[in-house]
């Protein structure tokens, strides 16, 4: 055979492949969506903790770095420069106010002190031999002496006017009656004297003498006071109540100047020592609940606040706080840095729900998801109130009939379908992507 007759022999048979690739081609895309179709399940149920809000008192809490601080302290510096004679006390030991801790040497001290002393009792004995005996016996004097100047004076005034009428009478002679005069002179003077004397004694040289004589004694009671009190500063004693906390020298060692001898510090109570912002302090009274953090300490620590100081802290703009703790056991120790968590402002009968159950959304918004009755997730936008720890008040959006998804709420499509199950269930995943994956 030819060629021609090779090629009509072999269309049909050409053409009968053609239509089954087109019939397989055709048929292909069916067969391949009816498996699809096949295997398509549905969505499955994702579990989910969720439960009612909480209804009751929430309260704000302010935190804080603190130190704890002594309610009272004394680093009792000498006032004179002596070395240690004696001390009476240990560190760590408990001591009353006014309780003798140590004396340094002071001997020579002491023999001023006496010295001072017997000048000081001699003083006292010149005033009272000037104001009890020397001033009234000279007051009662120049009354006396007024008084027999006077009488003297009216004695020859007296004489002077008898003679007068004799001498007129012609009964004496002129020299008696001169000579009488000349008596009535001299008793004059004499008067005169006797009442200026009399004047000034009372006015000017009794009040002289006894100031004079208070002066004196003011000034030896002075030297004395100023000797003993060198004395008294050789005796170290502790100004409050409380436990010695430093005691740096032994006896015979001079304290350098300006140093603590001893350091007392009452402990029964401390006080922690905190800065906050001043908008937080605000939100503060005194009195309020308050617990500390302390490192080593299991339990919180309960306190309350003393003190918000009435002025900012120039360097740091904040505000100083005081919070006093009980602390008779001496379990807390000074300079311990603890935690502080101030109880502020406090919504009775709050609805409350976990924290872990609020999204926030890039806007800031705030959500959270609640299972409908439908058992499929919903979306409700919140507003929020006081977070205290794991828990946050809302103020908008949700009633205690709500079914707040609390876990596995991240990631939830709207209308996702859910079950709530417990933490611990072997069948509990939470939601991942969004909805899941999907073939």
């Amino acid at each position: 055979m030819n060629e021609s007759a090779l090629a009509a022999l072999d269309h049909p048979i050409r053409n009968r492949k053609s239509i089954g690739r087109m019939l397989v081609a055709a048929l292909l895309p069916m067969l391949v969506f009816a498996g699809c179709k096949k295997e398509e399940t549905p969505a499955p149920e994702i579990t989910v903790q969720a439960e009612h809000p909480e209804q009751g008192a929430i309260s704000d809490h302010i935190t804080a770095d603190a130190i704890l601080a002594p309610l009272a302290q004394a680093a009792i510096v000498p006032k004179i420069n002596a070395p240690v004679k004696k001390f009476y006390v240990q560190r760590g030991a408990k001591v009353k106010e006014g309780e003798l801790l140590a004396v340094l040497e002071n001997a020579d001290l002491v023999g001023a002190a006496q010295d001072n002393k017997g000048s000081y009792e001699a003083a006292q004995a010149a005033f009272a031999t000037a104001t009890r005996a020397q001033v009234p016996e000279d007051a009662q004097k120049a009354e006396l002496d007024y008084a027999q100047a006077k009488a003297n004076l009216d004695l020859n005034t007296s004489i002077v006017n008898s003679r007068k009428q004799l001498f007129a009478e012609g009964a004496i002679p002129g020299r008696d009656l001169d000579t009488a005069q000349a008596a009535l002179v001299q008793a004059q003077a004499a008067y005169d004297s006797a009442a200026k004397h009399l004047e000034s004694m009372h006015n000017v040289s009794r009040e002289a003498a006894l100031k004079s004589a208070k002066g004196q004694l003011t000034s030896a009671e002075g030297k004395y006071d100023g000797a003993a009190a060198l004395v008294n500063f050789s005796e170290i004693r502790s100004p409050i109540d409380g436990v010695v906390t430093d005691r740096p020298l032994y006896a015979g060692e001079t304290p350098a100047g300006g140093a603590p001898l001893i350091t007392v510090m009452d402990t029964s109570s401390l006080l922690a020592k905190a800065h906050i912002a001043q908008s937080l302090a605000q939100q503060m009274k005194i009195g309020d609940d308050a617990t500390l953090i302390v490192p080593g300490v299991k339990d919180p620590v309960d306190a309350k606040v003393t003190l918000i100081s009435p002025a900012l802290d120039p360097g740091s703009t904040t505000l100083e706080i005081w919070l006093k703790i009980d602390n008779k056991k001496a379990l807390l120790k000074v300079g311990t840095p603890v935690k502080v968590s101030i109880t502020g402002h406090t919504v009775e009968n709050a609805l409350k729900v976990p924290v872990s159950s609020i999204l926030t959304a890039q806007d800031g918004s705030k959500s959270v998801m609640v299972v409908g009755t439908d058992g499929a997730a919903h979306k409700k936008p919140v507003e929020l109130g006081i977070q205290d720890g794991d828990d946050v008040e809302i103020t908008k959006g949700l009633t205690t009939a709500d079914m707040v998804i609390t876990s596995g709420s991240y990631g939830l499509d709207e209308g996702a379908k859910v079950k709530v199950g417990k933490a611990d269930d072997d069948d509990a995943k939470p939601a991942a992507g969004k909805g899941g994956d999907k073939d």
